[in-house]
């Protein structure tokens, strides 16, 4: 009887530990890398801004921390359990403050990164990885790759049903947007200069993912004459090139783009053509480039191709979108704060 106890003892803990994740599956991600991941993961750690607005949309209960805490304007928009979740830092990217000491206080079941696999991140991903044996995903982060990206991560975070779901959503979407920018001629889509900054004279050059949604939008980038990522530009160079239309981020340069008069050179700024991006809680069109400019596709094309989208009602896409991915439908008065503020719309 003793032997049977003991046994049946032995079968339970060994199931404990199955269901527990301690079990791994093999993993091979969008760099090539084999990673053994959980069987069941419950903690995830996002490696930079795109990969938390990811995995927020697939499991919000699974993100662990955001690498940048929100300011009371974004929290707003998302349920407040989640917006107070604390600050990790980012280990990718750009300014990257957080480091495997954070990792290894907060023991994740998985890191997830989402952008470019270039081998300085592959790097990166196999460094942080080997220092904590927590295993490091990358994933990528192209625009036109996020359906795939949620399909690939509900997979990876047990809930395939609910990454389909959004991916389903993003095919449907990118579907819709392109057949409507393909009934504009070439010779009819606008050049456009994109302004990143208080000063608006950071922008993306060709191949740039912060201005992936252009290239999706049949826009002409100005800056696409030189191929790279992120560069400074001087305001004679924009001067030169003298877009008809020009898009920016920061409320700061929206603002002062007007009572400055050597910007008064500029087409755009002439014909009053600049429009400021929707930033809450993430940006429309960039920062970050992630699975948050997708709502972005609709503005851009009622600035852009306004006969194309005229049909389209913004607000219900707004509305419909901060569901599925934010799990919060705004208010009516945050939309008009997102769709009111001066420069968001023509």
């Amino acid at each position: 009887m003793n032997t049977i106890r003991l046994l049946h003892a032995g079968l339970i803990a060994i199931s404990a530990l199955c269901s527990g994740g301690i079990f791994a599956r093999p993993f091979t991600d969008d760099a090539g890398r084999n990673v053994e991941v959980p069987d069941k993961v419950e903690r995830v750690h996002a490696a930079g801004p795109p990969a938390s607005v990811v995995v927020f949309g697939i499991a919000p209960d699974k993100l662990i921390g955001w690498t940048r805490a929100f300011r009371p304007n974004e929290a707003e928009f998302v349920p407040k359990k989640y917006a107070d979740l604390p600050e990790l830092g980012r280990l990718t990217g750009r300014g990257g403050t957080a480091n495997v000491e954070v990792l290894l206080k907060t023991r994740p079941d998985l890191v997830v990164d989402i952008g470019s696999t270039r081998e300085t991140f592959v790097s990166l991903a196999d460094r942080v990885q080997e220092q904590t044996k927590i295993p490091y995903v990358l994933l990528d982060g192209r625009f036109d790759a996020t359906p795939s990206t949620f399909r690939k991560l509900g997979v990876l975070l047990g809930d395939e049903k609910r990454g389909n779901q959004l991916a389903d959503y993003l095919d449907a979407t990118f579907k819709d947007v392109q057949q409507r920018v393909a009934k504009v001629p070439a010779d009819k889509r606008p050049e456009l200069y994109y302004g990143r900054g208080p000063q608006g004279l950071q922008t993306g050059l060709k191949g740039s993912i912060n201005a992936e949604a252009l290239d999706f939008m049949g826009a002409k980038n100005v800056a696409a004459e030189q191929v790279g990522g992120l560069a400074n530009v001087g305001l004679e160079q924009v001067i030169l090139w003298n877009p008809p239309v020009i898009i920016t981020n920061d409320p700061n340069f929206y603002r002062g783009v007007w009572k400055q008069p050597v910007w008064q050179s500029v087409k755009a700024v002439r014909d009053k053509r600049v429009f400021l991006s929707p930033h809450l809680p993430f940006g429309w069109f960039d920062f970050p480039p992630g699975a948050n400019r997708v709502i972005g596709l609709w503005w851009l094309g009622k600035i852009l191709y306004p006969e194309q989208f005229r049909d389209v009602d913004l607000a219900a896409k707004v509305r419909e979108f901060h569901k599925l991915f934010y799990h919060q439908e705004p208010t009516a008065a945050q939309l008009k704060a997102l769709l009111g503020e001066a420069g968001v719309m023509p």
